[in-house]
């Protein structure tokens, strides 16, 4: 049976993975469960740029886009304590895993390539992924052979199925107790978490 007592966290949570996996849903649903702020990186980058991601992109490209998102999880990245969904993609960016590593636990969710093209087909907020539907499942199969090796850097890896956000929700905090619990019993350090009682 799952650990899903809350642990008190006093870093930001990270989660990272491609275009559907359910960053955002999970990680509002995560920071409610956690007590922290939920903020998504997405909405931060059209903040930052007063378009949407598609304007951005339509008006800057593809590089200029890169650019600004790096600058906005810098600056998250080194913000206070929150469950933070990047941007799909962010976490390829070597400046961004550095600092996902120095001050953040970093969660991937892991997704297959149905889910995420049931998930994706027929959105048009997603700059990445515009065009007709097999279009759209060409470019997820790219980019899973492109960037997964780099979400496999993740601390932790919680494979998302076509399931209730509740359950994913679940089985990520039970991740992220036994995450802490073995790194407390390997090495005896502080982690930035107090776990919940076994009770």
């Amino acid at each position: 049976m799952l650990n899903t007592k809350i642990a008190k966290i006093d870093k930001i949570i990270l989660l990272v993975g491609l275009m559907g996996s359910g960053k955002t849903s999970v990680g509002k649903r995560l920071a409610r469960r956690l007590s922290l702020p939920f903020i998504d990186g997405d909405q931060e980058i059209e903040k930052a740029a007063g378009l949407s991601l598609v304007d951005v992109f339509k008006c800057f490209g593809e590089q200029e886009y890169r650019a600004g998102e790096a600058r906005v999880m810098k600056r998250l990245l080194q913000g206070t304590p929150c469950v933070l969904a990047s941007g799909g993609g962010s976490f390829v960016a070597p400046q961004t895993r550095e600092l996902a590593k120095e001050h953040a636990l970093t969660i991937w969710l892991k997704a297959d390539i149905n889910t995420l093209y049931h998930r994706t087909a027929g959105r048009t907020r997603r700059p990445f992924l515009l065009g007709d539907n097999n279009t759209v499942k060409a470019k997820l199969e790219e980019y899973i052979v492109e960037e997964y090796p780099y979400y496999s850097e993740a601390d932790i890896i919680v494979e998302t199925k076509d399931e209730r956000v509740e359950n994913t929700v679940r089985h990520v905090i039970a991740a992220i107790n036994r995450f802490y619990r073995d790194q407390r019993r390997n090495s005896g350090k502080k982690t930035g978490i107090q776990l919940p009682s076994q009770q």
